[in-house]
């Protein structure tokens, strides 16, 4: 027979007296009803993790715990994920997605406690800073929430992958460190890789797809990795390095899917939590879901009141999709903007704890994380890339719509920008901080129809502006500067008073990327269709393209706007008949790159003459 023992119920203050942190975490969770150990009557010590209701704190006794060895977690592998397109669920601004949680079992319990210990022994202090909290004065008063940014972006490599990295290779044996070890990785996770293995004396091969921006590629080398461009997407770069890592015996370093790797950026929340004790909501970027899990695995162990919700891109949004359906699937496409957390399945690991754990997640739209890079820049004069702006994006569209006014946490995950993104960064920002509004307008092609648009936009200061003549109209696309959305509906209300049809595309990715540049061209084409093509930013890429699809049909136009990314977003318009169309697009699958058809799209139709 075994006789439960006694639980700790002394009051949780022992971290604000200095108390160890490990030691506090252990006896936390204890109090807390996760932990329990158990005494057979021969009195040998058997330890074991429980999950039990609250218990009050109220008299205690003391007490010697004994744990039993925890077991590295494990979760099995089903085979091929499902396709599922980013668009399958739209959340709103603020919204926070569904999650079908399964039902906890012992494996489960065991897991937590795993991952627990896991984090508080964690070694990444050898490579990593105590990043610090700082309070964003500016962002917090205009949202009203007390925002605090975790400024992860500050660590040696800018950004928090090192602390996983590190940690998973501290666990390789010497025989395997003298040996070496190798990774797949377009940005941060390489460089935490590479400066870990300077750190450890121990060689780094670094994959990395050929369409990696020179100034990543040169920082891995700079912290002693051996680089090889290989492929020109992520998959086929992890195909390489992982069949490498098999054929010479070299030990490979996952970027986010390992328990080690998640409780390396674990460390993340115990140093939060410890430097804001009054936190009441942790939001954190989920690319493949390491950080986040690694946060909510501590924080919901030790205090589960605090919510830890989870920030995707809407067009990277794999994880909150997964958590809906309850089971992995795969994105049909990514967006690549946020290109730090643009990943196409979650880990497996990451999804079992996120699924048992986390709060929910939310999206954030491009112009959002712009906005949010401003932002901190106003707050800080630092800037982040796009993925590291991802949770500051999401603390404001949540605190908003939820009207927060307590203690937040966004984890600024990254800074490792390149330069040539801030021209369209720049632009863009303004329009997700709702600063200014893109309009286009159809107004009759005779005398004084131009000066009563003018007139009729009134005192709202134009920032851009382009007119063109086409058939009896012409299409004014145009951009105004506003303070809130009521100011856009009273313009287009005004407007189409007048006379003057006029849509808002201020929330159109198209526009903003491409047709805003644009100006002009005979409308109404031929059996004309629009077609967004993602193509490597190398050369030859171009050329590639067009062998599958010229000169059986003809290009009528194209866009191009390079924004320092791996793949640049082209703009094709091409003229093919109705019943080429499954011929056209069986050419395009064959050529590899991931396209979208936008023949629908509301700005085409209206700014080149098909509407």
């Amino acid at each position: 027979m075994f006789s439960e023992r006694s639980i700790d119920r002394r009051p949780i203050v022992a971290y604000e007296r200095g108390r160890d942190v490990r030691s506090f975490a252990m006896h936390a969770a204890a109090r807390l009803g996760r932990l329990t150990t158990w005494k057979n009557d021969d009195g040998e010590g058997h330890g074991h993790w429980r999950r039990r209701k609250a218990i009050t704190r109220s008299s205690w006794r003391p007490q010697t715990r004994v744990m039993s060895p925890l077991v590295r977690p494990i979760v099995e592998t089903n085979g091929e994920l499902p396709l599922v397109d980013p668009e399958e669920l739209v959340l709103r601004d603020g919204e926070v997605g569904p999650i079908a949680r399964a039902e906890q079992t012992d494996t489960d319990i065991d897991r937590e406690a795993w991952y627990l210990r896991a984090i508080l022994t964690a070694n990444v202090y050898e490579v990593a800073i105590e990043s610090p909290l700082e309070r964003a004065p500016r962002l917090s008063d205009r949202i009203g929430a007390q925002i605090y940014l975790k400024r992860e972006d500050m660590q040696p490599v800018f950004s928090f992958k090192l602390r996983g990295a590190f940690n998973r290779m501290k666990q390789l044996t010497p025989q395997e460190l003298a040996r070496g070890v190798i990774t797949a990785s377009a940005g941060n996770h390489a460089q935490g890789v590479a400066l870990s293995g300077q750190k450890l004396g121990c060689k780094a091969i670094i994959a990395m797809p050929v369409t990696t921006p020179a100034i990543k590629v040169e920082a891995v080398r700079r912290l002693g990795g051996t680089v090889e461009l290989v492929g020109e997407n992520f998959d086929a770069t992890s195909a390489y390095a992982k069949k490498r890592a098999k054929d010479e015996g070299l030990a490979y370093i996952p970027p986010f899917d390992d328990p080690h790797v998640i409780a390396g950026q674990g460390t993340v929340g115990v140093e939060l939590l410890r430097q804001l004790p009054s936190t009441e909501i942790v939001f954190v970027p989920i690319g493949g879901g390491g950080l986040a899990a690694g946060i909510a695995a501590y924080i919901k162990a030790i205090r589960p009141e605090v919510k830890v919700i989870g920030v995707e891109p809407a067009g990277a949004n794999a994880m909150m999709l997964s958590l809906a359906r309850g089971s992995l699937v795969k994105l049909s496409k990514v967006d690549g903007f946020a290109d730090g957390v643009a990943v196409r399945e979650p880990g497996r690991h990451c999804f079992a704890i996120c699924q048992a754990m986390i709060d929910g997640v939310i999206t954030v739209k491009t112009d959002q994380i712009a906005a949010a890079i401003k932002d901190v820049f106003g707050d800080t004069r630092s800037i982040l890339e796009p993925a590291g702006a991802v949770a500051v994006a999401g603390a404001k569209a949540y605190c908003t719509a939820n009207k927060v006014t307590g203690n937040v946490v966004a984890i600024t995950s990254g800074a490792n920008m390149n330069f040539d993104r801030l021209r369209v960064i720049s632009e863009i920002a303004d329009q997700g901080g709702k600063e200014e509004a893109t309009l286009v307008t159809i107004i009759p092609e005779k005398n004084g129809a131009f000066k009563k648009f003018v007139e009729t936009v009134g005192d709202k200061s134009i920032s851009e502006f382009k007119y063109r003549i086409q058939d009896a109209n012409a299409r004014v696309l145009y951009s105004i500067v506003v303070s809130n959305q009521s100011e856009v509906e009273e313009t287009i209300r005004r407007m189409k008073a007048q006379g003057f049809e006029t849509v808002d595309l201020s929330n159109d990715a198209t526009t903003q990327f491409h047709l805003r540049h644009m100006t002009g061209g005979r409308g109404k084409v031929d059996n004309e269709v629009l077609y967004k093509v993602e193509i490597p930013e190398r050369a030859g890429a171009l050329g590639n393209f067009l062998d599958f699809i010229s000169p059986k049909w003809s290009i009528t136009m194209t866009h191009y706007r390079s924004d320092g990314g791996r793949v640049g977003q082209v703009l094709f318009g091409v003229q093919v008949p109705e019943n080429e169309r499954e011929d056209f697009e069986k050419c395009l699958d064959n050529c590899q790159y991931s396209y979208d058809c936008l023949s629908d799209n509301v700005a085409f139709r209206t700014l080149f003459g098909n509407h």
